[in-house]
């Protein structure tokens, strides 16, 4: 029997990709604390917070069994972490950061099973090299497209795609956050496949 599949977000981008797959899923979202620790990496950071948003949904369905899927995203840009701008203005000061350089994404992924307590852990990185754009560009760019609640403040998706002068991933879904791919290969492991007949 395929167990239900629970997205631990409340992101509507992750949704959106979700659907694309024609995948059949529920939302909870999960509330937890998202801060870093002292000396961990964007990588760690990612990794832990995707599992910690999976166990958190678990502890909320009160024993119900299903496979949910966590995840978590951070752009780092000169060895800094940076997460979503929140407002206008701190978008602007993002991009203006990045004029002219190469930021990485790096994507966590965690797909636990409550049945047998298994949870698969994937960090997936991106790079964007960004063009040299002007403060104009970019303020009319987040004039816009508001990309407020966006990990690097921008939508790839949509217009963000004229900052870049190239991407270099496994995966485009995963700079909208949700490595499409690898999350596909890891829920086969738990019989969900949008492409078998149920």
């Amino acid at each position: 029997m395929t167990l239900p599949l629970i997205l631990g977000s409340g992101s509507k981008y992750r949704r959106e990709i979700l659907d694309k797959l024609h995948l059949k899923y529920e939302v909870v979202k999960p509330d937890i604390d998202e801060s870093a620790i002292t000396s961990e990496s964007p990588q760690q950071l990612v990794g832990r917070l995707a599992e910690a948003k999976a166990r958190a949904v678990e502890k909320l369905m009160a024993h119900k069994q299903a496979v949910i899927i966590g995840s978590d995203q951070v752009a780092v840009c000169d060895g800094q972490i940076l997460g979503k701008p929140g407002n206008a203005e701190n978008a602007v000061k993002q991009l203006l950061r990045f004029v002219g350089k190469t930021v990485t994404f790096y994507t966590g992924l965690a797909v636990l099973n409550t049945a047998t307590e298994e949870c698969e852990v994937r960090v997936e990185p991106f790079n964007v090299e960004f063009r040299h754009l002007s403060e104009n560009e970019i303020e009319r760019y987040v004039e816009l497209e508001e990309p407020f609640d966006c990990a690097g403040s921008f939508k790839s998706e949509g217009l963000g795609i004229s900052l870049f002068n190239s991407l270099k991933g496994n995966d485009p879904n995963t700079l909208i956050g949700l490595p499409a791919i690898a999350l596909l290969d890891m829920l086969r492991t738990h019989k969900i496949n949008p492409l078998n007949k149920e």
